[in-house]
């Protein structure tokens, strides 16, 4: 993609996101995202790529979370083996807002897919470690997605996260690691 086509290397769209960074008083601006919690949060903010000053759109997301993410999805994969013509489960709702009962097979699929994430978990066949993915050819700036060993992603983390990426100074923990899924009380 010519950087000339999108926005987030344009020097007048990086501008106009550092007034709006000092008005706020942040280093970075938060992308009001329904999907944005204490486990995965999406952030603009300024850094340097290739000599000059670009708006990397980054989604920063706790290692409890990837995990979680890496197990469904094998999880998934082993529901359309079992299942042929299984292709996701998809929730809908009636005029009130209100989930509608899933059907008989797709109920069949929730509970298979949920013994395998229990199995998976129990054996901790899935492994995560910390990463940083950037993706030079994002629609807006450059790409990063990002994955921390931290409880939650708060104000701090992302603070710490901008200043050791833009210092080049980021330590990511090689460690694998396996999560089991918190126990809800009944």
């Amino acid at each position: 993609m010519n950087s000339l086509e999108n926005p987030g290397f344009d020097p007048k769209e990086v501008n106009k996101l550092r007034s709006s960074l000092e008005a706020s008083g942040k280093t970075y601006y938060l992308v009001p995202e329904a999907e944005n919690s204490d486990e995965y949060v999406n952030f603009y903010f300024i850094g340097m790529y290739e000599g000059r000053e670009v708006i990397y759109d980054a989604a920063l997301y706790t290692l409890r979370l990837h995990h979680a993410s890496e197990v469904y999805e094998l999880a998934e994969h082993e529901a359309a083996k079992k299942f042929s013509d299984f292709n996701g489960i998809r929730y809908e709702e009636d005029e009130n807002g209100n989930l509608l009962p899933l059907t008989s097979e797709e109920e069949e699929i929730g509970w298979f897919i949920t013994e395998m994430i229990m199995e998976i978990e129990e054996e901790e066949s899935v492994k995560v470690q910390e990463f940083l993915d950037i993706d030079t050819h994002h629609d807006y700036g450059i790409g990063l997605d990002a994955a921390l060993n931290v409880e939650h992603i708060d104000d701090a983390v992302i603070k710490k996260f901008i200043v050791e990426f833009n210092d080049d100074t980021i330590q990511l923990d090689e460690t694998l690691y396996s999560f089991q899924s918190e126990e809800e009380d009944a």
